[in-house]
């Protein structure tokens, strides 16, 4: 009787906590939802080659705590960002994490090696990490971001995670 009342506190307890975790991560995007949402944002790109709805804050390229944004490896510029809308047009080479480290140091080879992965054997995107604010804040924090090509474009399409 006695360990069925501990089991039933511990279950209980656990359950709590898992509950409370699932509820508090619904707000923060995972980083297999931003793969599945990256993929679909450069096969939407792929399609229209419209990259004015990746600009829109009300889309649906903006969810959780994260956003999808599109880098031009034509012309080595940012085609659009959401949250911050005076990096499009911006120079690649020119932008920098929040610790000043080149997010772009060299454009052309970055956007090689993306498009390389996605017609390689792993038909996949790549990783990157840098320091960012996330949406609203100032401080920045270390934020992980997956990078796909849009097929038959010159874009590739992008967006992260932060790192706890």
């Amino acid at each position: 009787m006695k360990r069925s009342k501990i089991f039933a506190g511990v279950m209980g307890a656990f359950l709590s906590v898992v509950l409370c975790t699932v509820a508090v991560g619904q707000d923060k995007a995972t980083a297999q939802e931003v793969v599945a949402k990256v993929r679909e944002a450069a096969s939407t790109l792929s399609k229209t080659g419209d990259v004015a709805q990746f600009n829109q804050k009300q889309s649906p390229w903006v969810w959780k705590n994260t956003y999808i944004f599109v880098e031009d490896c034509d012309k080595k510029v940012m085609a659009a960002h959401p949250m911050r809308p005076e990096l499009v047009g911006k120079d690649l080479t020119s932008i920098e994490d929040a610790r000043g480290k080149g997010l772009y140091p060299d454009p052309e080879g970055f956007c090689k090696r993306v498009k390389e992965r996605r017609s390689g054997i792993w038909r996949s995107g790549i990783w990157s990490g840098y320091w960012w604010p996330k949406p609203g804040e100032k401080e920045a924090s270390r934020k992980l971001t997956y990078h796909l090509s849009a097929e038959g474009t010159p874009y590739l399409v992008s967006s992260g995670v932060i790192v706890p």
